[in-house]
């Protein structure tokens, strides 16, 4: 039997503190740099195409970059995976920031990537080896989900205030400063909680891809994180396109779902506490059922508004974080001797079922309504639903 190292004994801010870095910046990497995308095969002089890979590249190597680490977490521990990502991300920042060419670029933007998604696997089976089984994991998962809310707000627009003053190379730099503080951070106080023994052939992926909770908890992650990704994407064209809103009174409609999300974290503990995973995660996805339905009605009634759009994403908000914040414990609850590619496994699916699924519905069903929203956020929660009724179903102790 694994037994967990004994050495990590920090409190919860200050795992925070050392964690959510990591969390943050990969996904900061991506919307800082919006702004300036379209001005940047004229400075690189190279073509749209080679600019556009540098935003698709990023996306897909995050998610399945996990497939490798994670797994090469298992095998050598966090504290390495965690530190040598950390440096790569780092390094490749101020490259970017010197590059001149668009395959240059394009190649740096690649190992930017790489080094994310090994901090970010990294951080997050070091959760799983941590908090499990402690109420402290819900106010994890649930403060990184909710933080990351922010950052497709707040990130272009920083993005754009730096490379107003300063250039877009500003960007790459202001990327490279914001991880050398975590870095270091964590070179001195982030110890290793890989569980020990850990022998090659318990990094097999096929137990994890035939366990239901497995399926039915990454579903539900999905939904979760897909519904913020519908939101952000059809949010735009709804209420600037369509019900008038300028630039600032949109971000600040928008910064309300957030604001939502963040105030819901602070009860997270004592729901998990209460309501146990199945049940906090069946409540969640209920919740996101409920503002499909909020939204559909709106849709059919009358204009969009802060009343029709807004006000059901709340409610679907206060639904994502009851789901965020168990999901991954219920996902990676069996796998404590493989939490890395467990792990790894759930961010990679995750990630390429959010991406095809939700750009389906966006363009499916039109950017510029709330029916995208109404169409993944139904489908999803009846699937979610299902999936883990079998869940109970086929798990006596879960009906506790």
């Amino acid at each position: 039997m694994s037994k967990k190292n004994p050495v990590w004994a920090h409190g919860l801010p200050a795992a925070l503190l050392l964690m959510a870095p990591f969390d943050l910046l990969a996904s900061l990497a991506m919307d800082i740099y919006l702004p300036v995308v379209p001005a940047m095969p004229e400075r690189l002089g190279t073509s749209p195409t080679v600019i556009q890979l540098t935003l698709s590249l990023y996306m897909i190597l995050l998610g399945a970059g996990q497939m490798v680490f994670g797994p090469l977490s298992d095998r050598i521990g966090r504290r390495p995976v965690l530190l040598g990502g950390a440096a790569l991300f780092a390094a490749a920042s101020l490259a970017l920031a010197a590059a001149g060419s668009g395959p240059v670029f394009l190649f740096l933007r690649v190992a930017q990537a790489a080094g994310a998604a090994a901090a970010l696997v990294a951080t997050f089976a070091t959760v799983r080896d941590v908090y499990a089984e402690r109420p402290e994991g819900a106010v994890i998962y649930s403060l990184f989900g909710s933080m990351l809310a922010f950052v497709p707000a707040l990130g272009p627009v920083a993005g754009a205030l730096i490379a107003e003053r300063f250039g877009w190379r500003a960007i790459f730099v202001t990327l490279a400063l914001l991880t050398l503080p975590a870095l270091i951070n964590a070179t001195l106080r982030w110890h290793e909680t890989r569980p020990t023994p850990v022998t090659r052939h318990r990094a097999s992926m096929k137990p994890i891809l035939r366990s239901p909770s497995f399926w039915a908890y990454t579903l539900a992650f999905s939904a979760a994180m897909g519904s913020f990704f519908v939101f952000f994407s059809t949010a735009p064209r709804v209420l600037i396109d369509r019900a008038g809103y300028s630039e600032l009174g949109f971000s600040l409609a928008f910064a309300t779902v957030a604001v939502v999300m963040i105030a819901t974290t602070r009860f997270a503990k004592h729901f998990v506490t209460r309501w146990g995973v199945a049940g906090s995660a069946a409540r969640g996805i209920v919740l996101l059922l409920a503002a499909a339905i909020l939204l559909a009605g709106g849709q059919m009634s009358e204009a969009p508004s802060f009343a029709t759009f807004i006000l059901p994403m709340w409610v679907a908000a206060i639904g994502m974080v009851f789901t965020v914040s168990v999901a991954a414990n219920g996902a990676l609850a069996e796998f404590g001797d493989r939490a890395g590619t467990a792990v790894a496994l759930y961010f990679c699916i995750e990630s390429l079922f959010v991406g095809i699924a939700g750009t389906l519905a966006v363009m499916g069903f039109g950017g510029d309504t709330a029916w995208p929203l109404v169409g993944y956020m139904a489908a999803m929660a009846l699937i979610v639903l299902s999936a883990l009724g079998l869940v109970r179903r086929q798990s006596p102790a879960m009906r506790s």
